[in-house]
């Protein structure tokens, strides 16, 4: 089933028992979730805690998300287990009681970025960025949806962020990778090769140089990879620190059974081998910045913007709870961007920015259409829109964009919610109600009679 060259160098790796770990590639991956507190505050049932991460949750079995409308109104996240791991590395290393600059480099599809927009909360600011067009987007879709307002999504290369010196408190890079630690899918396995190992392990050295210089000083990198190769993992990080003034920090696993500690030649990093952990292959390490920075870009100029009327700041007063400082017009678009002003225009003026923050509303002559991200977000005023619940299978109608039967509701705009949770607007025009949910992310599925039966269920 797997590559005979990838069994025998697992065979050869100190720290990894090769036959359990071959048999454990063999077994379905563990379903798990991440919930989303800013939204949602129930545990599902039937189901036992991620050890290192305070809001995830083994599942019993797979639900269908796509039949779940708490999953699209981002009250959760399906994510692995492993990766949550980036949790105790801020629990225990990072200080997050100041403002924070942290960059996730290769944040598609966002399970990690919207973790991390969590924990660095609203006493900072989140670079999200994903260098391919279309990743890049379904990443910006997932943080919009999750409903933060601290995050900036970006659409560049690596190389990019050298004209940010010192700027990043944290980097995180989730870095591609031959991908053995997902080898339960078929595709991962199919795609590995003792060259295509090689060659991501040369493309890995050459983000970790690229993106280096953006990290200030006695900041922290994350680095992590879903393989067990060696020369992606430990000896990466140790290529690293002998090239850079840089350290591994050590961190506390003594809780968590299970997680093996690799000591390479000093530096330190942790493996995470399914027969041994829940959840998929891991391979995570923590680097200080032992150097100095040469200090952060500036005099970057502001963005061409459109000018803001007096009924533009009225309406975004109205709706939300944004600071009126943060509140930008790029044509029709009013926006309120994410981080401290003088952080957005310097990223603005050397990044390809493909998400500001929140955007608010598109403006139309005389009228303001609220963006279905405000429904969604953390900043929308509670009381600004009427609100009409909707049943299970109106709001899959709702999420496919089908007609929806008129609520007893004003004309006007009004948000539909499902167990109390916004899912976006509606504009009840009085001989019909208008669907406002983004095209692009509609339900495309067939929905059997039955969907309901197929979904996660929760504590009261």
């Amino acid at each position: 089933m797997f590559p005979e060259k990838f069994i025998q160098r697992i065979r050869t790796q100190e720290y990894i028992y090769a036959e359990e770990l071959r048999e454990a590639l063999q077994e379905p991956s563990p379903v798990s979730i991440r919930i989303n507190p800013l939204k949602w505050d129930k545990k599902p049932l039937e189901s036992e805690p991620v050890p290192w991460c305070a809001t995830g949750f083994y599942l019993d079995n797979r639900p269908s998300f796509t039949l779940d409308p708490l999953f699209h109104s981002g009250c959760y996240y399906p994510q692995e287990a492993s990766g949550m791991f980036i949790e105790q590395i801020f629990r225990q290393i990072v200080r997050t009681d100041g403002y924070l600059r942290v960059l996730d480099l290769c944040g598609a599809p966002g399970g990690k970025s919207t973790h991390l927009s969590y924990l660095i909360g609203s006493g900072g600011v989140l670079v999200a960025n994903e260098v391919i067009k279309a990743r890049a987007s379904v990443l910006a879709e997932n943080l919009a949806k999750c409903g933060s307002t601290n995050t900036i999504v970006t659409q560049n290369d690596p190389s990019a962020f050298s004209s940010l010196p010192g700027f990043f408190d944290v980097i995180l890079v989730d870095a591609p990778c031959s991908g053995e630690g997902m080898f339960r899918e078929g595709v991962a396995v199919n795609e590995w090769s003792e060259g295509n190992a090689f060659h991501c392990s040369e493309r890995q050295k050459r983000i970790l140089q690229d993106v280096w210089p953006a990290l200030k000083a006695n900041g922290i990198l994350i680095y992590s990879t879903c393989t067990f190769n060696p020369e992606e993992n430990e000896r990466n990080v140790k290529w690293l620190t002998c090239k850079k003034m840089a350290e591994a920090i050590e961190l506390n696993i003594s809780d968590f059974k299970g997680i093996k500690e690799i000591d390479h030649q000093g530096i330190k990093g942790y493996g995470f081998y399914p027969g041994r952990i829940r959840g998929d292959g891991l391979f995570i390490s923590v680097i200080r910045n032992t150097g100095k920075s040469s200090g952060m870009k500036t005099g970057i100029k502001k963005e061409q913007t459109g000018d803001l009327k007096r009924t533009d700041l009225e309406i975004t007063k109205e709706w939300t709870t944004f600071p009126s400082e943060n509140i930008i017009r790029s044509g029709e678009e009013i926006h309120s961007f994410a981080g401290r002003a003088e952080d957005y225009y310097l990223l603005n003026g050397c990044l390809k920015i493909i998400g500001k923050g929140t955007r608010i509303c598109t403006v139309k002559g005389n009228d303001h259409i609220p963006a279905h991200e405000l429904a969604l977000s953390d900043g929308i005023r509670k009381d600004a829109f009427h609100k009409a619940e909707l049943d299970h299978s109106q709001s899959l109608a709702y999420l496919r964009r089908d007609n929806i039967v008129s609520p007893d509701i004003p004309k006007g705009w009004f948000i539909p919610t499902y167990m109390g949770i916004n899912l976006g607007f509606c504009n009840n025009i009085g001989s019909r109600i208008n669907n406002y949910y983004p095209v692009d992310w509609r339900i495309r599925m067939s929905i059997p009679g039955s969907g309901a039966k197929n979904i996660i269920f929760w504590d009261s």
